[in-house]
C-alpha cells in the first residue's frame, strides 16, 4: 500500500509537470509568447501570387508530329533511339504569360545527339498549344532563362568536324507585343588548335645562307733586292 501510494504521487505530480509545460510555462515544448515576449520567430512561408502558370505535362512527340509547321525532315527523325526513348529534351516555364507554362521541346538525333529543331510552343485557354517559335538548324539547342528564350547554334566552318565548331551563335528572345523579339545576341569564336587550319599552310622553304664576297688577291709587294736595284 506504501508503494502504490508513493507511485501514484510520483505519476500526480509527473502530471502536474507536463500540464504546466502546455499552459505557458517555460518548458522546452513552448512555442508560442512567454511573459509577453517573442521567445521564438518562424519565417512565413511564401505566398504565390497568381502570376505563375500551372505547369501542365504534355505528350511532346504528338505535339511536334501533329504541328503542320515542323518539317517532315524533323518528323521523320522523330523516332525511339533505343526502345522506346524519343531524342527530344523538354523545358516548362513561363515567358508568354500563358495560362498554362510554354513549353520548349529540343529534338536532336540519334546518332550523335546534336539538336536539329527547336520549338515553343504556347497554351491557349481551351487547352491546346499554339507553335509561337521554331527554329530548324542544325546544332541548335533552346533554353528558358529567367522568362527570356535563350537559342544557341553551333557555327561551323567548311572542314569543321560535328564534334568542333568554330563558334556560336547565342541569342535571347523577348515575349513582346504577341511574338518573341530578338533582345541580345552573343558570337563565341572558339579556340583552334594549330593543327585544324582553313587550307593547307604554304610549304616552308630553308633558310639559305648569303655567299660570302670573294676576297680579292692584293699584288706581292717587291722584295728588298727590287727595291734596291730599282734605285
Amino acid at each position: 500500500m506504501a508503494a502504490s501510494g508513493t507511485a501514484l504521487a510520483g505519476l500526480a505530480a509527473f502530471g502536474l509537470f507536463c500540464v504546466g509545460c502546455s499552459t505557458g510555462g517555460t518548458g522546452t515544448r513552448d512555442e508560442g509568447p512567454a511573459g509577453g515576449q517573442s521567445v521564438a520567430q518562424v519565417s512565413p512561408r511564401p505566398v504565390p501570387s497568381g502570376t505563375t502558370p500551372v505547369t501542365r505535362r504534355v505528350n511532346v512527340v504528338a505535339l511536334v508530329k501533329g504541328d503542320p509547321a515542323v518539317s517532315e525532315q524533323v518528323k521523320d527523325v522523330l523516332e525511339p533511339c533505343a526502345g522506346k526513348a524519343y531524342p527530344v529534351d523538354t523545358s516548362y516555364g513561363s515567358m508568354t504569360d500563358g495560362p498554362s507554362a510554354d513549353v520548349v521541346v529540343n529534338v536532336m538525333s540519334c546518332a550523335d545527339s546534336v539538336g536539329i529543331g527547336t520549338y515553343v510552343y504556347r497554351a491557349r485557354e481551351d487547352g491546346s498549344y499554339e507553335n509561337v517559335f521554331m527554329a530548324e538548324v542544325p546544332a541548335v539547342y533552346g533554353t528558358i532563362d529567367r522568362g527570356d528564350l535563350v537559342v544557341t547554334t553551333q557555327v561551323y566552318r567548311e572542314k569543321d568536324p560535328m564534334a568542333f565548331p568554330s563558334g556560336s551563335e547565342v541569342v535571347t528572345y523577348r515575349w513582346t507585343d504577341g511574338r518573341f523579339a530578338e533582345h541580345d545576341r552573343v558570337h563565341n569564336d572558339f579556340s583552334r588548335g594549330l593543327d585544324d587550319t582553313d587550307g593547307e599552310l604554304p610549304a616552308q622553304t630553308e633558310p639559305v645562307e648569303p655567299d660570302e664576297p670573294e676576297e680579292r688577291a692584293e699584288p706581292d709587294e717587291p722584295d728588298e733586292q727590287e727595291r734596291s736595284s730599282g734605285n
